[in-house]
């Protein structure tokens, strides 16, 4: 455990001293948030953090690669393909910041960079439920890259509150990192080296070494380089862990078999409910599925009468009730985690219906910054 929590405070790390380039970079190449109708932020906003998060991965990852405990992860080129992948899709990503690409371009970008995961040997070939198996390569190339390019676009979708995507995924993923963690100690009682644990790790310290920069207020968005990187990350852990349980080994009956087909979903399940309606809701109305509106969860939690903050935090709540909620069946029956998780669900219920929404000052946003004049519009908080 030790050597994860360090690679999870070395990405930690990294992050929070690469964000502040990143800025510096958006700044400079004008990618820039600006404010639209639809658009939560007063001012704007730099949306390159994307950038410094996926060179903190990259860091993280190649410092575990020194790691003598870490041999057996490296020993094949998997590692390798997610920090590829996570590179490939953060150009694409910064691409889309500067530019803006027309949504048919993102979309074979985002393929290209699943497909050259997969390649790498992070592909989907068998499921941990009656050792079910792909029928084809191409079947399992194409189911691969189809649960990539969803996981990227649903973390994108839910990308905007300050600090939210990277607040979910943090709390999220460090559900299935204690998953990942616990099944590995489960697995083999010499070897606790692991390619989804330290996948994880690393996914978890860059979102905490960012979100000091873009809580609210933030000074930068992750951007399509962030969320689309964070997708691709954790969307890589899942692909990988389906492969960890096999139902040979004694020990692996401690473990019910559909978790690692769940516990992703659990920790994308706002942001994929989020995707889900958006997409039903557009088609309905005759748009795109990437037309844009004002109607996302987030959204709609300011319509509540939540502030910014509020909102956010609330939906925090939400994703670590179904996240650890999920990730709690490795440890504890059913029976009890149903309980459980029904009576934080009721308290999370409460706590996004209840009085908070219109009574109270409690974690009210600050005061509204007055927009920068002219003189000062270099420098955008």
């Amino acid at each position: 455990m030790r050597v994860y929590l360090l690679i999870m405070l070395v990405a930690a790390t990294a992050t929070f001293l690469l964000t502040p380039f990143s800025r510096w970079v958006a700044l400079r190449s004008g990618a820039m948030t600006a404010v639209r109708e639809r658009d939560v932020h007063t001012v704007p906003t730099p949306r390159l953090g994307g950038l410094g998060m996926t060179l903190g991965f990259a860091i993280a990852v190649i410092f575990a690669s020194t790691m003598p405990f870490l041999d057996g992860v490296f020993a094949e080129r998997q590692a390798w393909a997610v920090v590829g992948g996570a590179l490939l899709v953060c150009a694409l990503g910064i691409a889309d910041d500067i530019w803006d690409l027309d949504w048919m371009a993102k979309l074979a970008g985002q393929a290209l960079a699943a497909c050259f995961m997969a390649l790498g040997g992070v592909q989907l070939i068998t499921l941990p439920i009656g050792g079910l198996t792909m029928t084809s390569p191409a079947v399992s190339l194409f189911v691969t890259v189809l649960v990539v390019v969803i996981a990227m676009n649903a973390v994108n979708f839910v990308d905007g509150l300050d600090g939210l995507a990277a607040g979910m995924i943090a709390i999220g993923g460090s559900a299935f990192f204690l998953y990942t963690y616990l099944l590995t100690v489960q697995s083999s009682a010499s070897d606790y080296s692991d390619l989804a644990t330290l996948i994880m790790a690393a996914l978890v310290g860059i979102c905490v070494g960012f979100l000091p920069h873009n809580f609210h207020r933030a000074r930068i968005f992750m951007g399509d380089s962030g969320s689309m990187v964070l997708g691709l990350i954790i969307a890589a852990a899942g692909i990988v862990v389906t492969g960890n349980i096999d139902p040979a080994v004694p020990s692996a009956a401690a473990f019910p078999a559909f978790i690692p087909l769940l516990l992703p979903v659990a920790v994308l399940l706002l942001p994929l409910l989020d995707m889900t309606m958006a997409v039903l809701r557009r088609l309905a109305q005759g748009h795109s599925p990437f037309h844009p509106d004002r109607l996302h969860l987030h959204h709609r939690m300011l319509a509540l009468g939540h502030s910014h903050r509020r909102a956010v935090l609330i939906l925090y709540v939400w994703t670590a009730v179904f996240a650890f909620g999920t990730a709690a069946l490795v440890v504890w029956p059913w029976r009890w985690v149903l309980l459980g998780t029904a009576v934080a669900a009721v308290g999370a219920l409460v706590v996004t219906l209840g009085p908070l929404r219109t009574r109270g000052r409690f974690l009210d946003d600050a005061p509204e910054v007055p927009a920068p004049s002219p003189s000062t519009a270099g420098d955008h908080r």
